[in-house]
């Protein structure tokens, strides 16, 4: 694979191909890397390892010459680590999140993101507590060498790790430090404060604050909202308030070539995928005006 620019974006695992669909889909895009879920995002459903065609996809990736070492997984929304308020919620997170390590290794790969999760009806320094607690929980049992990499999130009602001093707190305090990475969402941030056009001033605060050797995953997204909102509303690239210019410099930092980059953004409809015309774009480095009205 001659282009190194590791970028891809969010694919699908659906019958009758599973994971050999999955790395068809992506390569349809033009990407380098790619994030998908083990089974749906919203509910614990899961179909058996045995039937999700990893052998088969692993094979393909290997003939095309992708690094498994820049393949992401992602946690399913329903774990949170965070909740105080329900013993019961905590305990199926932590458990579920055990078998989405063990998922992820079993693809081959080491970059499992997780959101942190939201307090709910609790205090946030508690919930940033109940993080640490779960997360040393899971990777206890754990045996294998996959990255859990926290994810920086927008504010919303009382989500955790939304600041990088959040994710430090997390990291610094759990027992298996070396088991923690983060994946730096640029709506996420955008919505939680930062000025994400200072790409240079964000990489040295966060190197500061957490050390630029944990970053691990970047997900690429344009916003719907104004820097603060809290929000979290993601948009295609070039068509929100934080704008291609602004991304282009995230993709292209030489400060971070190697961390993968994960599109996220919106379909323009429910049949047709953006990716295949954002990732060019962004590889090229020119933006085409009104990209989304030709899909």
């Amino acid at each position: 694979m001659q282009n190194k620019m590791w970028l891809g974006s969010h694919v699908g695992m659906a019958a009758p191909d599973y994971y050999l669909g999955t790395v068809k889909e992506a390569i349809s895009y033009g990407s380098t890397t790619f994030m998908f879920y083990t089974g749906a995002p919203q509910n614990s459903a899961r179909t058996p390892i045995s039937s999700l065609k990893i052998k088969e996809g692993r094979e393909l990736l290997k003939n095309l010459g992708f690094d498994e070492a820049k393949l992401v997984v992602h946690a399913p929304y329903i774990i949170n680590l965070a909740n105080t308020i329900k013993p019961e919620s905590f305990e199926f997170s932590t458990q579920f999140l055990l078998k989405e390590l063990f998922r992820t290794a079993s693809f081959g790969i080491r970059l499992l993101v997780l959101h942190p999760g939201s307090a709910v009806g609790g205090d946030e320094k508690e919930g940033l507590n109940q993080v640490v607690k779960g997360l040393d929980l899971a990777l206890e049992e754990d045996k294998s060498d996959v990255i859990v990499c926290l994810e920086t999130m927008a504010g919303k009602g009382k989500e955790v790790g939304k600041t990088f001093e959040e994710i430090a707190y997390i990291i610094n305090n759990c027992k298996y430090k070396n088991r923690l990475g983060v994946c730096l969402d640029t709506c996420h941030i955008n919505d939680a404060g930062y000025e994400v056009g200072d790409v240079d001033g964000i990489l040295d605060e966060f190197d500061k604050t957490i050390g630029l050797d944990r970053l691990k995953v970047i997900h690429l997204n344009d916003s719907k909202n104004e820097k603060g909102s809290h929000k979290d509303r993601h948009e295609n690239i070039g068509y929100g308030t934080i704008g291609f210019d602004v991304l282009l410099k995230w993709v292209h930092s030489e400060r971070i070539k190697d961390v993968p980059k994960i599109l996220e953004t919106p379909w323009p409809s429910k049949d047709k995928a953006p990716y295949k015309e954002e990732i060019s774009m962004l590889i090229e480095g020119s933006y085409i005006e009104n990209w989304r009205d030709s899909l």
